[in-house]
């Protein structure tokens, strides 16, 4: 760690004491860490996170009084800086995207070797996601992969129009509207035009089911970093 940063003040949420204390004296052995606060269960740990404002909140999935991600909705529809690492000892494939587009940085597991476990920090710190064992560097690109089944039928569009898809695929990649509009130069209010057509057009009324539809229908997204400019 440079002289001129500061460490990375980080927040853990787990309901099970001697595991938290376990991750508290690993991550204050590392250089760089500091933990600012304990929370016990989801709601402690809302509160907590709202309170202290860590860098980073590393979030049990499985708690007691407002599960991991119930947790992160409270927070993400707060617009919270703090970047959310959720800890699992198992996840399913719905759950990561649910926890992803809800505003989580990633998911590790829990039996992850030490690490590992440092590294997802460091990733989702760099402004990564984190998924199991491996940094994603395209969102879109892996859940389109995580719950497209193998043999695929052909793509349909569902009468979107091509600034449509781009919209829809700026959503899946968990950007605001007004994200969208500086990415493609347009309004807010074009951009509210774009999503009330597509709502209507899909039949899903948040983007979360937005994201959910897209992924598992397969709509034909586009990379942002291939989107227009």
């Amino acid at each position: 760690m440079h002289k001129h940063q500061q460490p990375v003040r980080i927040l853990l949420a787990d309901d099970h004491p001697i595991f938290r204390d376990g991750l508290r004296r690993l991550l204050e052995t590392e250089p760089g860490f500091h933990v600012v606060g304990e929370a016990s269960d989801g709601a402690e740990a809302v509160a907590m996170a709202r309170k202290l404002k860590p860098d980073l909140l590393l979030l049990d999935l499985a708690m007691p009084r407002h599960p991991g991600l119930e947790a992160v909705r409270e927070l993400g529809s707060s617009g919270t800086a703090t970047r959310i690492l959720l800890l699992t000892a198992a996840v399913e494939k719905e759950q990561i995207v649910e926890a992803l587009q809800l505003g989580a940085r990633g998911v590790v597991l829990k039996e992850s070797a030490t690490q590992l476990l440092l590294n997802s920090i460091h990733a989702v710190m760099a402004g990564h996601y984190w998924v199991g064992r491996e940094i994603i560097s395209n969102l879109v690109e892996y859940l389109r992969g995580l719950l497209t089944p193998a043999a695929t039928p052909k793509q349909k569009k569902f009468g979107l129009t091509p600034r449509e898809l781009e919209v829809v695929s700026a959503v899946v990649a968990g950007y605001t509207n007004k994200d969208i509009a500086a990415h493609y130069r347009i309004s807010e209010d074009t951009v509210k035009h774009h999503m009330s057509n597509i709502f209507d057009k899909l039949g899903v009324s948040t983007r979360l089911e937005l994201a959910l539809f897209a992924v598992h229908q397969d709509l034909p997204l586009v990379p942002l970093e291939q989107a227009s400019s």
